[in-house]
């Protein structure tokens, strides 16, 4: 895992890691982040916050998966459409059966080609042989499990199967409103990459477990983040 390194930053690192922190944690824009700056007595520029995101962004999402357990054998995989510039692209999207993000990739087609992009970045980043995968009833689902002999693994199904997946989608299209659309597909590729990872470490369902247990997982999620920012 890299330290990360603030020299030649007028802010200390602690700075720098909560302001990315505020972006990628919470439905903020660089202007929400500027002002809760300003409100605790930081002085800051836009631009710098949006230095400061597209550089340690990055690199704290990639030490986080360094050090995150390994996903469960079941994913679920997902696409939709999004608007950039005018064009329709597909933004898409696997978690497991636990609703951690196993990858975001935006593509221009929704096809067998794009499919195998997808399911090989899965296979070599996440180092598990999936049990089960659970997609929707696009065809090119079952073209890519042939090529990749995974077909005895895949369940095409409806919505109800992959509500797991469908629901995932929800944070994204609110990211996508208050961002405006993404600019970019390369910009958005980013943001999504990087966006991805943190959102995991504080995504703690709290409506699901009691408060003495919320409390140890968000003392473990603080552990992981300080872990994954060592240098601030």
């Amino acid at each position: 895992m890299s330290g990360l390194s603030f020299k030649r930053h007028r802010f200390p690192g602690s700075v720098i890691c909560q302001a990315v922190r505020w972006y990628f944690r919470f439905t903020l824009s660089i202007r929400d982040v500027e002002e809760l700056m300003a409100e605790r007595g930081v002085e800051v520029s836009r631009e710098a916050i949006r230095c400061w995101v597209n550089k340690f962004g990055p690199m704290i999402a990639a030490n986080i998966r360094r050090i995150r357990n390994r996903p469960t054998g079941r994913w679920h995989l997902d696409e939709a459409v999004v608007r950039i510039r005018g064009r329709r692209m597909y933004l898409w999207r696997a978690v497991d059966d636990e609703g951690e993000v196993l990858d975001v990739l935006v593509q221009k087609r929704r096809n067998k080609h794009a499919a195998l992009k997808l399911l090989r970045r899965l296979l070599r980043n996440t180092g598990v042989h999936p049990e089960a995968i659970v997609t929707d009833k696009l065809a090119s689902y079952c073209a890519a499990m042939k090529v990749l002999n995974l077909q005895g693994r895949h369940h095409p199904g409806g919505m109800r199967e992959n509500n797991r997946a469908e629901n995932s989608h929800l944070v994204i299209r609110r990211r996508e409103r208050k961002q405006q659309r993404f600019k970019s597909q390369g910009s958005a590729q980013r943001f999504l990459s990087s966006h991805g990872p943190i959102y995991n470490v504080f995504n703690l369902q709290p409506h699901l477990i009691s408060r003495s247990g919320l409390r140890v997982l968000r003392g473990q999620a603080e552990t992981a983040w300080s872990a994954a920012t060592q240098g601030a």
